[in-house]
């Protein structure tokens, strides 16, 4: 298949909520545009639907202000279709008693991310004054401390992808766009550089774009990331409140066949190599552990492992029949891996594993590397 046939494939499916896995490298990008370009047909040549991918981010980019010694350095915003719909960020605001101005669309996104920064808007000018409906030229960010505002400094590239993607998670509830372009919101891999406590963040803040529009569109998703691939199957399949979504969702794993062509493949038809991923970043988050404590979100890559492995012995999903086979019958294990994976996310935390979840969680992936011996 070519990324052509498989943007009509995605197209057809009668799923509200679309979740893709596709490896690094084999084109997730250009799938989000060849899925545009096909909705595009299908709807007078108009635009159908909403994106976040790699060109969203292209609209910023540094002015350092070299000239002055990076008095004046910012973020700046290309112009584009979107800067129409600008005045929505524009005009969301709040005066704090220290007398700076926040703008809330934005903040109330970025918040959820604990920022050590704050932020200003900058319009474009027009004979001296603001041009709201021209909307936003660029963005100058300070420290905390900065009441004053008087010393813009320059953002890491993770701050600045996270303040990108809360830009556009504030664009998604500007109903004058997303209204417009109903069909579809897409959503490719808003997670790259993110630590693991961010990757938990940004799976709630893609859950509340679902929950928001679910009813009304196709909701797609594509990531490179088990983790968040993880998350949120479990959230749209497993967790509280998942019932609503667990019929209308769908899940693929975009990869490359043996003669090196595309292939979109639905979960659970290309296990095994599924599972060498989660097996994979389990042995990752351990070694990089060293002499502490693993987080808790291991559990939740540590179930859908076991349930991966119960499917290819034909268990479909049966996780207990997995611990079974690893010589595990207790069912005080199965309950402790079935509560730690359906964890809710704490904003601003980290949920660390006791001494006794460790142990019952080395014991089991031990085994599992014992008697499977996967090679990676």
């Amino acid at each position: 298949m070519d990324l052509k046939e498989i943007a009509e494939q995605i197209r057809v499916e009668t799923s509200k909520i679309v979740l893709i896995y596709a490896f690094n490298a084999v084109g997730k990008t250009r799938l989000s545009v060849s899925y545009k370009d096909t909705t595009k047909q299908h709807n007078g040549g108009n635009h159908a639907g909403v994106y976040f991918n790699a060109y969203s981010e292209d609209l910023f980019f540094w002015d350092n202000d070299e000239e002055h010694s990076n008095q004046n350095m910012k973020l700046s915003v290309l112009e584009s279709s979107l800067n129409q719909y600008h005045s929505y960020l524009i005009e969301g605001t709040e005066k704090l008693e220290d007398g700076r101005i926040v703008f809330t669309r934005i903040q109330e996104k970025l918040n959820r991310y604990n920022p050590n920064f704050t932020f200003k808007i900058n319009v474009y000018q027009t004979n001296g004054f603001d041009d709201i409906e021209k909307g936003i030229d660029s963005f100058s960010f300070y420290t905390l401390d900065d009441v004053e505002q008087a010393h813009p400094i320059k953002i890491s590239r993770g701050e600045e992808r996270i303040f990108i993607w809360c830009f556009f998670l504030a664009l998604f509830e500007v109903e004058a766009w997303i209204e417009e372009q109903d069909a579809h919101i897409f959503i490719d891999d808003p997670v790259s550089s993110l630590d693991e406590h961010n990757i938990h963040i940004t799976a709630s803040a893609i859950m509340d774009v679902i929950i928001n529009n679910y009813k009304r569109k196709k909701i797609i998703i594509t990531t490179h990331h088990v983790e968040l691939y993880s998350i949120l199957i479990d959230r749209l399949r497993k967790a509280s409140g998942s019932e609503r979504f667990k019929n209308i969702t769908k899940t693929f794993i975009l990869g490359k066949d043996p003669n090196g062509k595309l292939l979109l493949s639905s979960y659970g038809n290309d296990v095994f190599l599924y599972h060498l991923h989660l097996y994979k970043m389990i042995k990752e988050n351990i070694d990089k552990t060293q002499n502490g404590y693993l987080d808790c979100f291991n559990f939740v890559l540590l179930r859908q492992l076991l349930e991966n492995i119960a499917s290819f012995l034909g268990r479909s999903g049966n996780f207990g029949f997995a611990l079974s086979r690893l010589g595990i019958d207790d069912s005080n294990t199965a309950e402790v891996v079935n509560e730690q994976s359906h964890k809710d996310v704490y904003y601003y935390q980290t949920h660390l594993m006791s001494p006794e979840q460790q142990k019952l969680f080395m014991d089991i992936f031990e085994r599992i590397e014992t008697k499977f011996q996967f090679y990676i």
